[in-house]
């Protein structure tokens, strides 16, 4: 049997729902999510084999045009180097919608690469019948190989992305083993899973210059002992994470701890500190020592 293998990159503006997309298409969580712009802030690989062909999708940070910290110019250029060795591009719109955020993006888009109109949040348009009319716009802005209005929330339209994908990747052996689900490690999980939670839960008021950084990762049998920093460029912003008598700290180290456990499959022991480092976010040395490549 002849396999396929290729390399799909998930392109978009902030907050259009490329992770949760990501998520989808892989079968499991392995891209946190939250309301707040900047969530996604690696390269994440997800790989997805079904029958003869391996899918292997890139999700990358949302393209930021309004910030200018050396954090953004950082995810910018991530989401760049993804664009240039991949085999078909999924740019991810909200059906219905396209700004200058989306206009940014869409100017990044290799010419010589197949890219695919992923309209999500198709059930979110008022009126289905304005669809047409956008898409036929679309179409003025780019030459999309193929037009894909759909829900990431639903079963049946990741299904049918497949079959559409599936055309576009080149007749060659795959890339990881059968099973694997992400090229990331098991402590970088870690530290995403305890980042979701502290934007989750801050809300808004907490800036998003701040970060996650797992100090300790052990295996003893079935239980994992996590140590991990949230690391904040304020005094102040550390108080809104411990919250009153710690509260809110107590919430962020459970949440995570509990959906730790179901991804890892074991019993997870996990501490958290705050610390402030001032300036981190525009420190290119301190991005680096972070793992922000």
């Amino acid at each position: 049997m002849t396999q396929r293998c290729g390399l799909v990159a998930i392109v978009g503006r902030p907050n259009v729902g490329k992770s949760t997309l990501l998520n989808a298409l892989v079968g499991q969580k392995i891209s946190i999510t939250s309301k707040k712009a900047q969530t996604t802030r690696h390269r994440i690989t997800g790989v997805r084999t079904r029958g003869t062909t391996q899918f292997v999708f890139v999700d990358t940070p949302g393209f930021q045009t309004t910030q200018t910290k050396a954090l953004n110019r950082t995810l910018n250029r991530t989401v760049t180097s993804a664009l240039g060795d991949v085999d078909v591009v999924l740019f991810v719109v909200e059906a219905g919608r396209f700004g200058l955020p989306d206009a940014k993006v869409l100017a990044l888009l290799p010419p010589d690469k197949p890219a695919l109109l992923i309209a999500n949040k198709l059930d979110a348009m008022p009126r289905r019948t304005d669809v047409l009319p956008w898409l036929r716009g679309m179409q003025e802005r780019h030459p999309f190989a193929e037009f894909v209005p759909m829900s990431a929330e639903r079963t049946a339209d990741v299904e049918r992305l497949f079959g559409i994908i599936e055309p576009y990747l080149p007749e060659q052996s795959w890339f990881y083993e059968e099973d694997a689900l992400t090229d990331r490690s098991d402590r970088f999980l870690a530290s995403e899973i305890v980042r979701e939670k502290l934007f989750r839960l801050t809300g808004d008021e907490l800036p998003y210059s701040c970060t996650v950084v797992v100090e300790k990762f052990e295996e003893e049998g079935s239980l994992r002992r996590i140590a991990a920093s949230i690391v904040v460029e304020r005094e102040a912003h550390k108080g809104m994470v411990i919250g009153e008598g710690g509260e809110r700290l107590k919430r962020i180290g459970s949440e995570a701890r509990q959906e730790l456990e179901r991804l890892l499959d074991a019993r997870v022991f996990l501490e958290l500190w705050v610390k402030v480092r001032s300036g981190w976010a525009d420190d290119e040395s301190h991005l680096r020592s972070y793992g922000y490549e």
